[in-house]
């Protein structure tokens, strides 16, 4: 297999949000040599041209990212959600890769809703971000966004971090564990990005890590594809869940484009657990294809061989079957359609109504119902310390 070419005053006064985000180290300003400002970090982004909301440029964030592009262009936009060629712009397909690459954006964060979820975390928070930099090839935020999905960053961090405390405050102590968290509100900050990739462009991240160390009755959440050792440097203090995305290598390497190697993930943990994070993983997505079930059974083994006592003692883990979309099929065919061949199987696939309103397909009830059994009957017998939480 291969890849294809290429505030509220009350909130922050009880939280000390302001305080917080004054404090954190300007874009650039780590000691030593970031890995943000090194080779890897910029053949992942070189930003050419940056689309910015007038508010979101003013903003001191939105000053932070601007002056560390300094050669990019800068655009106006009245909106991060309507910028007339990139997003409904059929051509952008053929430069899928590169828009993700050269392209940024800059946005006010309107909507402040913490949403329950019950799977991987209890509550959805209002992200930082949406879009990424990496291009796998099933991933659903593109599906919304229309033939471009770059980074759209969201500015107004006090804000968005505010709403936040305020939910926590509101919401005291968890009085029964669940398959979330024994003692802690587990909140998932990263639903439409990467918030590892976010990282690599400004304090986002690191200002939502600090946060929630502040906050004992919440831990924050997010799940990953890249490895980002500036991360280590950010002392969560337990209080910062790391979920690694694992499917097998071979699948990695034609579905998961622009990402950090699986076994580069698996060799990261230890490490991101010693920093002060808890490490679980996703299996994610299942893809049923021609000799799956051997690759699966292969990335347990890996995970068993590689994976430190210490790591394997607190790890848990989700197991997502893949979930597609017709639209999103079409803008693959414009620009890895290899990446179809395995993806798009009508005869394992039913239509799915998503809970936004879309239309999409997922296996068929049987496919999945297998494939769940195998695949939890293999993590018995080849990685029995892995905790399944929950499959989807």
């Amino acid at each position: 297999m291969g890849r294809p070419q290429e505030t509220d005053g009350e909130a922050e006064g009880l939280f000390g949000v302001a305080e917080l985000v004054a404090a954190s180290a300007p874009a650039g300003a780590r000691e030593g040599r970031a890995f943000r400002d090194g080779p890897e970090a910029a053949r992942l982004l070189r930003v050419a041209e940056i689309h910015a909301e007038p508010g979101a440029a003013a903003s001191w964030r939105g000053r932070q990212i601007i002056a560390r592009f300094p050669g990019a262009r800068l655009v106006e936009t009245g909106s991060h959600w309507r910028i007339p060629h990139l997003h409904g712009n059929e051509g952008n397909v053929e430069h899928w890769v590169r828009v993700k690459r050269e392209t940024l954006v800059l946005g006010e964060r309107s909507s402040l809703t913490v949403r329950p979820n019950g799977r991987s975390a209890d509550w959805i928070a209002p992200g930082l971000s949406n879009g990424c930099a990496m291009a796998c090839a099933y991933c659903y935020v593109p599906r919304r966004k229309g033939f471009a999905n770059p980074i759209t960053v969201f500015t107004n961090v006090e804000r968005v971090l505010a709403a936040i405390g305020r939910h926590v405050a509101a919401t005291g102590p968890k009085k029964e564990p669940n398959q979330c968290d024994e003692r802690a509100w587990v909140y998932d900050v990263g639903e439409n990005g990467d918030c590892a990739v976010d990282d690599l462009i400004s304090d986002n991240t690191a200002d939502l890590v600090h946060a929630f160390r502040r906050w004992p009755t919440a831990k924050a959440s997010f799940a990953t594809k890249f490895v980002n050792p500036d991360l280590l440097r950010l002392a969560p203090r337990g209080r910062t869940r790391i979920r690694f995305s694992l499917m097998p290598p071979d699948d990695s390497r034609l579905l998961d484009i622009r990402t950090s190697p699986v076994p580069a993930r698996l060799e990261a943990a230890g490490d991101f657990l010693d920093a002060g994070y808890e490490v679980h993983f996703n299996l994610s997505p299942v893809v049923v294809r021609p000799g799956w079930r051997n690759a699966w059974g292969e990335l347990l083994r890996m995970m068993d061989d590689v994976l430190p006592r210490r790591v394997k003692e607190q790890a848990a883990a989700e197991i997502i079957m893949l979930t597609h979309n017709e639209d999103l099929h079409g803008v693959n065919l414009g620009w890895h359609p290899r990446a179809e061949d395995v993806l798009w199987q009508p005869a394992l696939q039913q239509p799915k109504r998503s809970q936004n309103g879309a239309l999409n397909v997922r296996y068929r009830t049987p496919v999945k119902h297998e494939a769940v059994e195998a695949l939890t009957g293999m993590i018995a017998e080849r990685t029995p310390w892995l905790r399944v939480r929950y499959a989807f």
